[in-house]
């Protein structure tokens, strides 16, 4: 489903990413480890599409992202890969639900279509009853849960979390771990997680350790 080879990328000089080959199948739940400064996230927002390698091919689906042009990339990005942070960036001014439907919207998807989706993934969560709710009337857990359906309402064909459980607490941290899986058994949901947290590594189908901006064992 996801396969990059090759990844090399610097930064003024510092070589963050050495050659890193990496490969995700459809419904793996993939985590990538390693002391700070190894790589993880660069790796991340490179496959991400969020950055670009220096060196290196990055295909999602058979689609070399490499070869299409911003525009295309920009509507690649929505329509195929959800991102979920360690701050939930959710906008303030808006309720759940509508933080929710924003990358629907972005898809062309009408209100309608979009509120219905949300609704459903709001009410997979645990958070029907939160819908109408701003952010700042959410718990940390709540918020990242809306943060989750958020990058899930346009049926990605991956999800990639940078730290996901790294601003909440264990019980939260737990929790949100266990739904990972949850959602992997009721939708196939492809996940790419970077994090620190060696429960959730140990959790995952492979758990891969960088450092020195390589991967050393998977």
């Amino acid at each position: 489903m996801l396969q990059a080879t090759g990844i090399s990328k610097s930064y003024n000089k510092l070589e963050i990413l050495k050659g890193v080959d990496i490969h995700v199948s459809t419904g793996e739940i993939v985590t990538i480890t390693g002391p700070s400064g190894a790589g993880k996230s660069t790796l991340l927002h490179i496959i991400g599409t969020l950055d670009k390698a220096d060196k290196g091919e990055v295909l999602i689906n058979k689609i070399s992202i490499n070869k299409l042009s911003s525009k295309r990339l920009s509507i690649f990005r929505n329509q195929y890969i959800g991102f979920i942070f360690q701050f939930h960036h959710l906008l303030p001014e808006f309720t759940a639900l509508e933080n929710v439907c924003i990358p629907a919207f972005i898809a062309g998807k009408n209100e309608k279509q979009a509120g219905v989706r949300a609704l459903e993934l709001l009410k997979m969560l645990g958070l029907e009853h939160r819908a109408q709710h701003k952010p700042s009337e959410l718990s940390g857990g709540e918020q990242q849960r809306v943060a989750i359906a958020r990058a899930l309402i346009n049926q990605p064909a991956v999800v990639m979390a940078d730290e996901p459980s790294g601003n909440l607490d264990t019980a939260n941290a737990q929790s949100l771990h266990e739904l990972f899986f949850e959602l992997r058994e009721k939708t196939g949901q492809t996940f790419i997680i970077v994090t620190h947290n060696e429960d959730l590594a140990q959790m995952a189908d492979r758990k891969i350790l960088m450092r020195d901006g390589k991967i050393v064992t998977e």
